[in-house]
């Protein structure tokens, strides 16, 4: 990514969103539960701050953010859930301020970065674009999560392109974490409908690939993330590998996501 400002952009543009859908609840909202087991609200803006956290420490002291990973190793079933509630025990209000804070000083650091720098990460080290890229999904996919539990419909936007692009990018680690050979790079294309319509699509692989996956870029996003389950979505699919790549996709680092059921079933 030659420019990356266009993704610093649209990163504060999303946490802007997710900032207006809470900024308003009240303490009993904030306790709401969510799709994600045992995680309210609560939990699910304080993962997105514990993590705007260790991002900063990634880029601005490497040796803090070292400590970091040295705790993540030390309880690697753990460590994220951990963060996550000791933030949801703040106030709102508490909890609320300190995640502008931590979002704000990382988007100010990502963009004061040298170009060409790298900062290490839990998986391999990237740079501020990736980086940034990295927290919008996140932001998204956790807002996803606080909007369901809200009842609310959110109007998707073509800031759904950076999610996209992770989740493509992440088809051969989806099938490393279940211990699968990946397809061929040229397998598979992918070609997504933008949210913004008017014939624009986003298009991944080589024009020839022998499989395919097609449909609106909103339900890709949402099958990358874990945040639906495929049966819920309109993606149409070719060949075998893209087939089976759909039922284990997903676009975070780390084991492989328990995801969602189909709507409707128990559990």
């Amino acid at each position: 990514m030659s420019d990356p400002t266009r993704v610093f952009d649209d990163l504060r543009a999303e946490s802007e969103e997710l900032d207006r859908l809470v900024a308003e609840l009240s303490p009993e909202q904030w306790a709401l539960a969510t799709p994600a087991p045992r995680w309210t609200i609560a939990h699910q803006i304080a993962h997105l701050a514990w993590t705007d956290h260790s991002a900063l420490l990634a880029v601005t002291d490497e040796k803090g953010f070292r400590a970091l990973v040295e705790k993540a190793l030390a309880a690697p079933e753990s460590f994220v859930d951990e963060g996550a509630e000791e933030g949801a025990q703040l106030p709102p209000a508490e909890l609320l301020r300190k995640w502008r804070e931590g979002r704000g000083a990382l988007g100010r650091a990502l963009r004061q970065a040298p170009p060409g720098t790298r900062f290490p990460w839990y998986g391999p080290p990237m740079s501020a674009a990736s980086m940034a890229t990295g927290r919008l999904m996140e932001t998204w996919a956790h807002g996803q999560d606080v909007a369901d539990a809200l009842g609310v419909v959110r109007t998707p936007t073509d800031r759904l392109r950076h999610v996209a692009r992770i989740g493509v990018r992440a088809r051969d680690f989806a099938f490393g974490v279940h211990g699968l050979p990946a397809p061929p790079a040229d397998a598979i294309r992918v070609e997504l409908t933008a949210p913004s319509g008017a014939g624009d699509s986003w298009t991944y692989g080589p024009q020839d690939a022998p499989q395919r996956v097609t449909g609106p870029a909103l339900d890709f996003c949402l099958l990358v993330t874990q945040r639906a389950h495929r049966a819920d979505l309109t993606l149409h699919v070719e060949g075998p590998d893209a087939d089976r790549w759909l039922d284990i996709a997903q676009a975070f680092a780390g084991p492989p996501g328990t995801g969602r059921r189909p709507k409707g079933t128990a559990g």
